[in-house]
């Protein structure tokens, strides 16, 4: 994420962080905002809509304001996302989402981690992970995102904080890749 999009993540969460706050909103908006980035990585359809520079900025705040109302969001989500998307930002909406539950974590002294697999995990393997990832983060306030990425081939990539731990199959196979240039 370069500088720029952080900083404009970074704006659009902390100006959402505080009216939630100020309106005594943070639960519901936490949920909801969760609720979107569950809906974006988990619907083409809606990655399409949120990311295509394609569709006009009037076009993309009907349809992801429709959306939100009928998934029953709170009325300080709707005109959020809705104002992000009017103002031609809405492709920056995973990020904005991702600052605002960091903030969130931080606000509640958790430390914020993401693991991504290459396949979806059952439950039991899920308890294993967090329950490792919160003895590496030294910490068991801890707030976990997992999600799917299958371009890993296997393995796993946990973040926690800055700190990244990579050991999907692919980084071994780029490293292996980058090796035999080397030597031929």
């Amino acid at each position: 994420m370069s500088s720029s999009a952080k900083g404009l993540a970074g704006r659009y969460a902390g100006a959402l962080y505080a009216l939630a706050d100020e309106s005594g909103k943070i639960d519901a908006i936490v949920k909801d905002m969760t609720g979107i980035a569950e809906l974006v990585s988990g619907n083409p359809d809606m990655r399409t809509l949120v990311e295509s520079p394609a569709i006009s900025w009037a076009d993309q705040t009907k349809a992801v304001t429709a959306v939100l109302e009928k998934a029953g969001a709170d009325t300080l989500t709707v005109k959020f996302v809705g104002t992000v998307a009017s103002n031609g930002r809405l492709h920056a909406l995973s990020k904005i989402i991702s600052a605002f539950l960091a903030e969130h974590a931080r606000r509640r002294g958790e430390v914020s981690a993401e693991v991504i697999s290459a396949v979806e995990m059952d439950a039991a393997r899920k308890a294993r992970v967090e329950k490792a990832v919160a003895k590496l983060a030294g910490s068991d306030k801890l707030s976990l995102s997992m999600r799917v990425d299958p371009s890993l081939i296997g393995g796993l990539v946990v973040r926690i904080g800055s700190r990244m731990i990579d050991t999907s199959i692919r980084t071994k196979l780029n490293r292996l890749e980058t090796a035999m240039k080397g030597i031929a």
